[in-house]
């Protein structure tokens, strides 16, 4: 299993590396992240439970690492990231059920061709 806590600390070293690697980039990731997850008609706990979603549905771990720590740290329950998970296995679920429609409908339409 992974050590979570030990993960962020890795991670967060080694984006402190890239930054100096590429402090341009870095600089412009930092600050879209900044303006992203500040306050705005959504708070901070809100944007880090869509991002913690979102980085489930796309599977990254190191995403999933940072937006649990930050959703935490912005003041999120497990009950919050519970059902945050909840609604991730719902979106990671329904778009490979339209997906999985569409290709159906393909094969109909290219059987309709003769193929």
């Amino acid at each position: 299993m992974t050590n979570f806590p030990e993960r962020y600390k890795e991670l967060s070293l080694w984006m402190d590396k890239l930054g100096v690697a590429i402090p341009q980039t870095m600089k412009g990731f930092s600050e879209l992240h900044q303006s992203s997850i500040a306050p705005g008609v959504l708070d901070c706990k809100t944007k880090e439970l869509l991002a913690l979603g979102i980085a489930i549905v796309v599977r990254c771990e190191g995403c999933i690492t940072f937006h649990v720590h930050d959703a935490l740290h912005a003041g999120a329950s497990k009950d919050e990231i519970a059902e945050t998970v909840s609604v991730a296995i719902l979106m990671g679920g329904g778009p490979a059920v339209v997906y999985g429609i569409e290709a159906l409908q393909a094969v109909s339409q290219y059987q309709a061709l003769g193929l």
